[in-house]
């Protein structure tokens, strides 16, 4: 191929970005995403926003709807200052697991850059937010931008009626519950976000013609005899112990008024919605980077980029997937982008090249030849912390020098309890698969009694897992805001599993 005709299959020639050449750039990504990887993907919708609109979408948790909390506006002046002092970068996009999957590109990535972000998050991310089980099961992805678009106007609404004060002392104490406003195991009632909005319109409705245009303008601070009874009906359906703290007190809180159950309801919808995100950060990071480092390598071997571009784009790569030594004073655990992208690019290897020791440890795949759809069976059934138990290899172990320590509370020493041999290979694969169990790492606090006929004591019990107890700050807060949504004594006991 002449120079000429290598120069004019080039998706584009300089650094500077346009619309034209981001249409190319996600044509050409498409074809590699759909066609070679066997991708299936939302449609994708791309905007370009400026750095301080990416700090602006980084403090509401990177939501392009998000209601007005005092917290929002203390992350983002936290992190425009580490920016503007250049303590801290910014993300190259965020990505929002929605139908249009909506991707916010900042203006200031050069073109390079804008295709690796439109491979990561228009293909990677949308590919795993669509497929995994979790998001399938926890997330609605059609109507999650309507019902925000709903809370952030239902909760200005209310800020307007009642004032900032009261609804920010309700917001503060559901978002300091967040973690514990989740289902873990059981399935939550089903009813969908657009079942919701249908329900909150009817009863926005109700109110429309029942009562007069001069009452109408007054809170409606009461419920209706027959949303009392439907509320009742659902607080005698659940069954003790509760997992979901938020769910509990928004159904059965004898204290709350309907505006601010409501509240409480919305900052539990947002806490689901994230939950899947918690538990699947190395997977989804890493099929986001395994999905770019793969498109753009074939996008060059194409001709498609150029070598200026590929060089800049691992620049970028190396950087993203760099692992700090554990005495290095960056280390802050161990990078997700680094391991996801590692584990599946090992998956690979033990596909199409595997040594006995992989024939050993994964029969089923070793030296199958088919690791796209091996990696998209693990990208839809897995999370962290199965993904790490099943596809882990002394290979991956070795490269990252890992080993186990044995931490005992009572000594004034670390014991290495693993090392690079077959028993330990397997003590480090459980040990590290443990460290992305959710249910281990946040302290399980779940109802376990209300005497809503009595004097409406709350009981709810935090079971110390493996010796780990609240410290008594934690405990003293957990209790407040319990208290402030409940309305009456809350007595938190701790008892060892």
């Amino acid at each position: 191929m002449s120079a000429t005709a290598k120069f004019d299959t080039l998706l584009y020639t300089d650094s500077d970005w346009n619309f034209e050449k981001l249409q190319r750039s996600l044509d050409a990504c498409e074809d590699i995403a759909l066609n070679d990887l066997g991708l299936n993907i939302y449609r994708n919708q791309i905007e370009i926003i400026t750095s301080e609109q990416m700090l602006d979408a980084y403090s509401s948790h990177g939501m392009p709807l998000m209601y007005k909390h005092w917290s929002f506006g203390k992350h983002f002046a936290r992190d425009k200052m580490m920016y503007d002092k250049g303590y801290s970068g910014l993300a190259y996009e965020i990505v929002i697991n929605s139908d249009p999957c909506i991707a916010y590109l900042m203006e200031e990535n050069s073109m390079t850059m804008q295709t690796l972000v439109i491979a990561h998050a228009c293909f990677g991310h949308n590919h795993f937010f669509k497929n995994n089980y979790l998001f399938r099961q926890w997330t609605d992805a059609e109507s999650i931008l309507t019902y925000l678009d709903f809370a952030k106007k239902y909760i200005a609404k209310c800020e307007d009626e009642f004032g900032h004060a009261e609804v920010e002392e309700i917001l503060d104490a559901a978002h300091a519950l967040m973690d514990q406003g989740v289902y873990r195991y059981n399935r939550p009632p089903k009813l969908s976000d657009s079942e919701q909005l249908e329900k909150i319109h009817a009863r926005a409705e109700h109110e429309r013609v029942t009562f007069n245009d001069i009452w109408r303008t007054l809170p409606l601070q009461e419920e209706t005899k027959s949303e009392e009874e439907q509320r009742q009906t659902e607080v005698r359906n659940i069954k003790l112990p509760e997992e979901n703290l938020l769910y509990f007190i928004e159904k059965a809180s004898p204290y709350l008024m309907p505006w601010q159950r409501e509240l409480v309801r919305i900052v539990r919808n947002m806490s689901q919605y994230f939950y899947p995100q918690k538990q699947t950060k190395v997977m989804n990071e890493g099929c986001a980077t395994f999905t770019h480092h793969y498109i753009l390598n074939e996008l060059h071997r194409r001709g498609q980029i150029s070598d200026g571009s590929i060089m800049e784009f691992m620049h970028s790569h190396s950087s993203v997937v760099f692992q700090p030594e554990f005495d290095d004073p960056r280390y802050s655990g161990i990078n997700p982008y680094a391991l996801g992208f590692a584990m599946m690019e090992d998956v690979v290897r033990i596909c199409t090249d595997p040594k006995d020791e992989d024939r050993d440890w994964f029969p089923g795949v070793a030296g199958c030849g088919d690791w796209r759809n091996v990696l998209k069976d693990a990208w839809a059934n897995f999370r962290d912390e199965s993904f790490i138990t099943q596809f882990l290899s002394p290979t991956v172990m070795r490269h990252f020098h890992m080993f186990a320590l044995a931490d005992d509370a009572t000594k004034s020493y670390y014991n290495v309890d693993a090392i690079h041999d077959e028993r330990g290979f397997r003590q480090i694969r459980d040990s590290l698969s443990k460290m992305y169990d959710l249910g281990a790492i946040e302290p399980n606090i779940q109802v376990v009694g209300a005497d809503l006929a009595g004097d409406r004591t709350l009981s709810v019990q935090h079971t110390v897992y493996n010796g780990r107890k609240l410290d008594k700050k934690t405990k003293e807060d957990v209790v407040k805001h319990l208290d402030r949504l409940w309305g009456y004594k809350v007595k938190l006991e701790e008892v060892d599993a």
